[in-house]
């Protein structure tokens, strides 16, 4: 049995040296190509590195078997130090002549070794330094086999934009890493309209303590959203730190960055616990077999490599690092580089000297080759543009007990998307809805960062805000017109905005205070907002910012009305005010002289004694009024006068019977006070509303003694207080805001009513800190909610059922009838024509018989001669042709005929004068028979002899 197995032993043995021989000789043909690593073996993306990039050697060769060249990597260690890690790429490009550098590890750090790489013309090539302040532009030597930092700012923006943050605060830590990314946020967010108020940045030296005075200081500020960008370093503590002060509870919203959210598994279970219902995101690798097989062999090799280490998945940087190793490794190879060294400058042979390094005879080429080069790897599809990799989607973490939810996902071109892979074309999003439901600090699904809404607590008209407590868990239900809106609004925006209603209140569930001093609890930052019937009002701008308002603006004076008129014994007057009533009686006595005047001496009817004159001079006048008047005028002048006269006396009485009518035949509702200079020359008490700001304008604007002012919060108190009148105890009149006065006479109509212009003011709207980001957006959806007439109704019946704020009832301002004004000019026109009228026939009877009087003794005084003229005017005028004709029918009847007449002829003869008087017209008769007898009897003349 032992010959037979000597025979098989032989040949295995023979064909074994055969083909390790041969395998030898491949191997010696191979091309060594050099490639220096720099890392912090350290860290633990060091530690994963290094691991990922030797089996990345090993499974390359071992499917590439035929290729010329092999890579042989020299490590150096940085131990997180910049100086050391320039110092180690200066060692391996001096004595190693390396090809390419994989590393350094931070951004620090490859910010000077970038330079070198530029210098001496070798790829810098790193999988780890993720700052946007490195970039291809720097040195174009510099290849970044990572997703830039940048490029999750918009998968960050959109899930600051889902869920309505308006405003966020970054920590971040002040190295090369934290403060490259700041910039692209700031402009991120800048676009989304959400504020950065204050950013934190935290120096790697600081200790826990004054990390802890950072947190601090941003509880204090009342800040409650945060962008954490951090190494896992710095980041482990933060968090630990923030749950000892109570910020990682409800309320409270976290997300993170990717360089933290790729480094969740080393960090131990107490950081992890410290960051229950934190946000997270990171660049998504697909899944795939050979991923699958890769983790389970690293993991069994590492954990035999390294026992002691606590990684215990493999992430992300440990993937990009065995990317770039079969990328440098497919270069070299199309490259066809053999035998290449530096090309040395002839200068000190220092081994530092920065000057001697010389430049690679390789690097132009295996650059190009390595920026060409594309294949799928682990990490997904390697694929570099303008020398770095092409950004690929991005997972949305949620950090729930020891393990990492994917909530969603964001991709350029869709933006948040609840799952990766979907069929057809769909809309770019940014809406929370299309994430699951995350789980917040505190253990909780309500949202975070949810606007802190003052409602002030009112004790009447609670049609506009309402604050009651729930019996069964003591949680405030606030109801009324105002928050109705502000509802509407919200879901008018184009975004989320979570809330919660505070009431405004103190211990024992009563008003903590005035309407004044609720908005400046905003400005304390107590609350995020104010929602109720506040009024937009000048000093109050000066600590918040008003949005635009939702209702009907001014303030108005409500009063008691009078009783209808209608049973008014003296109503007959109220159709003319006082000034109207005189001036027309004026006018009539000044009409009634001036027709006397021109008639006086040719018009029998205007003769006769003084008593007789007036009453006729009256009766005529007044008598136009109702054209009652028989008298027959003489005087063309007289006619003129009466001819304007007679339409304005047309006028004025065809406006009297209107008036008279419309106040007989509608109810009006007569104020008792229509003026507020009357109420406080009075001394009448006035009222407003508990609490309002119309307190200070009545005594700041109004000039009302404060001591004249009552406060009332109810209708109920309204109508009481006026009711009881100025000597009862009540008021005069309420100042208030028109919606509420519109409610209140909604309720009692017919007791009150509003009077005079309104005092101009902005009416209600919503209140917001001095320069909130809301401001603008809530203004633009109180646009669209008002302008809505069907949401807006329905809101108002809602509240006020079928009282309504929006009726349309005028405010009464009423006269005391028709005034002077509105007749002005027919006084004006009647009394320049009876003027006038007068002023040429007065100097024309003087023209005439001042003469006259001047052959009087010229001894006698100016008075005298006044006074004989003005008997002379008194005479008939005997020149006058109606007299003249009167006297020629007097002459042909014989005196003796009126002597002997019988009394039947003498009555008929008065009968005839009485009837002709009787149909005399306006604008005279020419037959003036009927005088004829009594100026006969009264001057008998001598027969005329023939």
């Amino acid at each position: 049995m032992a010959i037979p197995k000597q025979k098989f032993t032989l040949p295995f043995f023979t064909l074994l040296l055969v083909n390790l021989w041969s395998n030898q000789m491949v191997i010696m043909a191979m091309e060594s190509i050099p490639i220096g690593v720099v890392l912090d073996l350290n860290s633990t993306v060091g530690e994963m590195a290094e691991s990922c990039m030797s089996m990345a050697v090993s499974d390359f060769y071992a499917l590439n078997v035929d290729f010329k060249t092999r890579l042989a990597l020299f490590t150096r260690d940085s131990s997180s130090d910049v100086v050391a890690a320039t110092s180690s790429v200066l060692d391996l490009m001096k004595n190693d002549q390396v090809h390419a550098i994989i590393g350094p590890q931070k951004s620090s750090q490859a910010k000077f070794v970038i330079e070198l790489g530029g210098k001496a013309e070798v790829p810098i090539v790193s999988f780890s330094a993720t700052s946007p302040t490195l970039s291809a532009t720097q040195s174009k030597y510099f290849v970044r086999t990572a997703q830039d930092d940048s490029s999750q700012v918009k998968a960050i923006s959109s899930i600051v934009q889902a869920y309505g943050w308006r405003e966020i605060v970054p920590i971040y830590e002040d190295t090369e890493y934290g403060n490259g990314l700041v910039p692209f946020l700031l402009d991120a967010f800048q676009e989304i309209d959400t504020r950065v108020p204050y950013g934190s940045r935290i120096p790697l030296y600081f200790n826990d303590t004054q990390i802890m005075s950072e947190l601090h200081k941003l509880k204090e500020m009342k800040k409650s959203i945060f962008l954490v960008h951090m190494s896992a370093s710095l980041g482990s503590r933060l968090f630990l730190l923030a749950k000892d002060a109570g910020m990682m509870s409800e309320g409270y919203a976290w997300l993170v960055t990717a360089g933290l959210s790729a480094l969740l598994d080393p960090l131990g279970s107490e950081v992890m616990d410290s960051m229950q219902g934190v946000l997270g995101i990171k660049p998504h690798i697909p899944s795939s077999k050979k991923l699958e097989s890769f983790k389970s062999r690293w993991r069994k090799k590492f954990t035999i490599s390294k026992p002691q280490s606590k990684i215990n998945e493999l992430n992300l940087f440990g993937l990009w690092a065995y990317d770039t190793v079969w990328a440098i490794a497919m270069a070299v190879e199309k490259a066809g580089i053999v035998h290449s060294r530096y090309v040395k400058p002839n200068t000190s042979e220092s081994t530092v000297d920065i000057a001697a390094l010389g430049k690679s005879e390789t690097g132009p080429r295996l650059l190009s080759s390595i920026l060409s080069t594309r294949f799928q790897g682990l990490g997904g599809d390697f694929h570099l543009a303008g020398g770095e990799r092409v950004p690929s989607a991005f997972e949305i973490l949620n950090l729930i007990g020891k393990a990492e939810r994917v909530i969603g996902y964001w991709t350029p071109e869709r933006g948040l998307s609840r799952n990766l892979y979907t069929n057809g074309k769909i809309a770019y999003s940014t809406s929370k809805n299309k994430l699951k439901e995350p789980i917040w600090p505190g253990d909780t699904t309500q949202q975070p960062k949810r606007l802190r809404i003052g409602v002030p607590l009112k004790t009447g008209f609670n049609e506009f805000i309402k604050v009651e407590w729930n019996p069964e868990d003591d949680k405030p239900i606030v109801s009324g017109f105002t928050r109705d809106v502000f509802v509407s609004v919200v879901e008018a925006l184009p975004f989320p905005l979570p809330y919660e209603f505070i009431p405004f209140v103190n211990k024992n569930k009563q008003s903590a205070g005035t309407y004044n001093d609720l908005l400046e609890q905003i400005k304390l930052k107590n609350f995020d907002a104010a929602v109720g019937d506040i009024t937009i009002i000048a000093n109050r701008s000066t600590y918040v910012d008003f949005t635009l308002p939702f209702s009907e603006s001014g303030i108005t004076m409500v009063v008691l009305t009078k009783r209808d008129e209608r049973e008014n014994m003296w109503i007959f007057l109220k159709p003319l005010s006082l000034e109207l009533w005189l001036t027309t009686g004026i006018a009539f006595i000044l009409t009634g002289l001036v027709v006397w005047v021109l008639e006086h001496r040719e018009n029998k009817v205007f003769r006769g004694k003084p008593a007789q004159q007036l009453g006729t001079t009256l009766w005529f006048s007044f008598s136009t009024l109702f054209f009652a008047h028989r008298e027959k005028v003489v005087n063309n002048w007289t006619r003129f006068v009466l001819i304007i006269w007679i339409f304005v006396v047309l006028i004025i009485s065809q406006s009297y019977t209107a008036s008279l009518a419309s106040i007989l035949t509608v109810k009006r509702l007569q104020p008792t006070f229509v003026d507020v200079k009357e109420i406080r020359k009075n001394g009448y008490f006035v009222g407003h509303q508990k609490d309002s700001f119309v307190k200070d304008f009545l005594v700041k604007q109004l000039k009302f003694n404060d001591t004249m002012l009552r406060e009332y919060s109810t209708p109920e108190e309204y109508h009481d207080a006026l009711s009881r009148g100025t000597h009862n105890g009540g008021v005069a009149a309420i100042f208030a805001g028109i919606p509420y006065v519109k409610l209140f006479l909604a309720k009692y109509s017919s007791k009150f009513q509003m009077v005079g212009q309104p005092y101009k003011n902005d009416g209600f709207g919503f209140a917001f800190p001095l320069g909130s980001p809301l401001v603008p957006y809530i203004s633009r959806a109180i646009l669209n909610v008002t302008q809505d007439k069907d949401k807006m109704d329905e809101i108002e019946r809602r509240n006020f059922g079928g009282e309504t704020t929006c009726s349309d009832q005028p405010s009464m301002e009423p006269s005391g009838g028709l005034g002077l004004p509105s007749f002005g000019g027919l006084f004006i026109i009647t009394g320049v024509a009876s003027m006038s009228a007068l002023l040429i026939y007065v100097t024309k009877f003087l023209y005439i018989h001042w003469p006259a009087s001047n052959t009087m003794d010229q001894e006698r005084s100016f008075y005298l001669r006044v006074l004989e003229l003005a008997k002379h005017f008194d005479k008939e005028d005997p020149s006058a042709h109606h007299l003249n004709g009167a006297g020629s029918r007097v002459h042909a009847v014989p005196s003796v005929e009126i002597v002997g007449a019988s009394p039947d002829i003498d009555d008929a003869r008065s009968h005839s004068r009485t009837s002709s008087e009787g149909s005399g017209d306006i604008i005279g008769d020419q037959d003036h028979d009927n005088h004829t007898p009594r100026n006969s009897a009264a001057n008998p003349e001598p027969p005329h002899t023939p």
